[in-house]
């Protein structure tokens, strides 16, 4: 199909070209950069499509058979054969095409099982037309197929614009580019492709399902309304100074301690202190099993990027952490959580996107990484745990005000067939590993002995439902808990 410029046109991209415009007929290197060599003629030569090389056979045919049979009719006919295919190579060669192309993203950032339009430009910044044109862009193949568009005639200064739409299951980053030009003579004797040298990037980001708001044990309702604040006062010697900045007022100068630092020291004012969430994700590779955007391991990546998402947007510093014991944002911000809710989700979707299975066996790390923690509200995910994993999870309930957990059992989600392959959850033929199983609910119940909200995750549960059972669970415990208090305190009156 011939592609014809759309309009009105979008505001021109950043040319994907080096400052020197590419020219029809020079080789390119790896990258695509064209630039000249002095096997740019014999480069050029391979460029010969099926009917330039017929030409130059038939030709060369009829020169030997016409000096065979002395026939100078029959030789010229050869050489005229042999020598079409040659002009139009060295024409195409020489013939300069200043031609700049541009890609644009729309959206750059889309989450995994959507798609995304992919606009492409070219200008011809020359004072000569272009001939036919084949454009072809590089995609990786969980994108789709490698896009392909004809070009008719580019006139002087004009341009052309196409787009094609691509769609993966799979999180990522991946690159699309380099933009490449195929340029052909109008005999169909010859054709050359010519590279332009940038790329972009389209980055594939977990599905976030929208939560119903609830109310988790651990919760403080954003700003202002924390039991903790981030400085309290209870007299005179608890007051934590800071240097004087202009536009201080005056009687707040703590005169104590500006005769002891020997500069001048104000009070600070008390400051509400911002609710915090962690969201912890286990992302050992030997507590999930299978793979692909159903696995057990998508949905907890894709739980992690809903709960967070969830959270900013009810004003929470929010916080991812891995069983390795590194954090997004790093312990550089406010111990470790970050500021402004927009740029968060976009950071901890953008990590979330290329999270991989680590090689740890341990979930110490994490509760390393969560012993200096304020109190505030947990939601980890894990995978299959046995009971030393569980009982370090157990000591991370101890650091924070509430925590919630998704346990996904492998069992719930693999099963053993009678050979002992895995296939998945459901088999009518698969045999249930009960050993396995049977460690998992020991650890289940160990976090909850130890006051964690515990829900199991099977295949197909869908974590908005499972986001309000937590939130029954916690109801259930409360009630129980305040029910035994009321008990105990009868006993003892």
């Amino acid at each position: 199909m011939m592609a014809t410029p759309a309009v009105p046109p979008p505001p021109p991209q950043p040319p994907q070209q080096s400052p020197q415009p590419p020219r029809a007929g020079d080789p390119g290197d790896g990258d695509g950069d064209p630039r000249p060599g002095a096997g740019g003629f014999r480069t050029a030569l391979g460029g010969l499509t099926t009917r330039g090389r017929s030409f130059v056979a038939a030709g060369v045919a009829a020169a030997i058979c016409a000096y065979v049979l002395g026939q100078p009719d029959l030789l010229r006919v050869g050489l005229l054969l042999a020598i079409l295919p040659l002009v139009c190579v060295a024409v195409l060669y020489r013939t300069r095409y200043r031609v700049a192309g541009s890609r644009r993203l729309s959206p750059s950032r889309v989450p995994a099982m959507s798609e995304a339009r992919v606009h492409l430009r070219v200008d011809n910044v020359s004072r000569i037309p272009t001939g036919l044109l084949m454009l072809q862009d590089r995609v990786p193949y969980v994108l789709g197929p490698r896009p392909r568009f004809v070009l008719d005639r580019v006139e002087p200064g004009g341009h052309r614009e196409v787009s094609y739409r691509v769609r993966s299951d799979l999180r990522g980053r991946y690159p699309l580019g380099p933009l490449q030009l195929r340029l052909t003579d109008p005999f169909g004797m010859c054709e050359l492709t010519r590279s332009f040298s940038t790329f972009d990037t389209l980055t594939v980001v977990p599905r976030v399902e929208p939560l119903p708001p609830v109310r988790l044990a651990g919760e403080a309702n954003g700003y202002g309304e924390s039991r903790t604040r981030a400085l309290a006062f209870a007299g005179e010697d608890d007051v934590i100074p800071r240097g004087y900045r202009h536009g201080d007022d005056l009687r707040r100068v703590h005169w104590r301690s500006t005769a002891k630092y020997g500069e001048l020291m104000v009070r600070r004012e008390e400051q509400p202190h911002r609710a915090r969430c962690t969201v912890l994700l286990d992302t050992r590779a030997w507590a999930y099993f299978g793979s692909g955007p159903d696995s057990a391991f998508e949905w907890a990546v894709s739980g992690a990027a809903s709960v967070s998402t969830h959270m900013l947007e009810r004003g929470y510093a929010v916080r991812l952490l891995t069983d390795t014991g590194s954090s997004v944002p790093g312990p550089e911000g406010s111990g470790g959580f970050g500021g402004d809710s927009s740029d968060m989700a976009g950071v901890l979707l953008d990590t979330l996107a290329v999270v991989a299975h680590s090689d740890g066996e341990s979930l110490a790390p994490a509760y390393e990484a969560l012993r200096s923690a304020t109190e505030g509200l947990i939601v980890a995910f894990f995978g299959d745990l046995d009971e030393e994993q569980a009982a370090s999870v157990a000591r991370i309930r101890q650091r924070a005000g509430g925590a919630v957990a998704f346990v996904l059992d492998s069992d719930d989600w693999v099963a053993k067939d009678a050979s002992g392959r895995l296939v998945p959850a459901g088999d009518a033929d698969a045999v249930p590993s009960d050993e396995d199983g049977d460690g998992t609910r020991r650890a289940v119940r160990m976090l909850r002995e130890a006051g964690w909200t515990v829900v199991e995750v099977a295949a197909g549960d869908t974590l908005p439902e499972l986001w309000q059972q937590a939130d029954r669970y916690r109801t259930r415990e409360e009630s129980q808990d305040s029910s035994q208090g009321r008990h105990g305190a009868g006993a003892t009156t």
